[in-house]
């Protein structure tokens, strides 16, 4: 029982040890800009930042969005997410909230909280954010990091129950 005990274990950190080595390729934090068409057909332009570290069991994303409006104003936001890893390979359960014994668990959706997950497929790391409104309508985005020479490529898309409501492609360089 223990031999098979050991070699249990030994697959399972063999899984994490190649997880990790995925992970460690996108390791960095990158900068960029992008101009993003409004619905209303304005232009804003947008300072975007990434920074993904792998952590002892897992990673985290941080990212940022400022918007810099014609008139001068500027407002940023930041969400900052670990990922743990799931039971299928490549794919990552976020760990937002700590429940009552100190355990780090994903989001409700019903409760209107995101309900959020990321995968690896070849260079591409992408995290999707699930968002469910008190009537039940849905939002959807998808954040797709690709490693390109001297940074990242990042398409993000949003859709609103099944219909595509905003998409954004730029380049982020890697800082240095």
């Amino acid at each position: 029982m223990w031999g098979l005990t050991c070699l249990v274990a030994l697959i399972l950190s063999a899984q994490a040890g190649f997880a990790s080595a995925d992970l460690r390729r996108f390791v960095g934090t990158y900068q960029g800009s992008a101009e993003v068409e409004q619905l209303d057909g304005k232009v804003e332009q947008r300072d975007m930042s990434v920074t993904i570290e792998v952590t002892y069991d897992g990673f985290w994303v941080e990212w940022s969005t400022a918007i810099r409006r014609a008139d001068g104003r500027e407002k940023t936001k930041t969400y900052k997410i670990e990922f743990l890893p799931s039971e299928r390979p490549g794919v990552y359960a976020a760990a937002m909230k700590t429940n009552v014994f100190g355990h780090t668990v994903q989001m409700n959706p019903m409760a209107g909280e995101p309900f959020v997950w990321a995968r690896v497929i070849d260079d591409t790391l992408t995290v999707f954010s699930l968002y469910v409104a008190e009537n039940g309508d849905y939002l959807m985005q998808q954040y797709d990091r690709s490693l390109a020479d001297g940074g990242l490529k990042l398409d993000f898309s949003s859709h609103r129950n099944g219909k595509a409501s905003r998409t954004v492609t730029t380049f982020l360089t890697r800082d240095d």
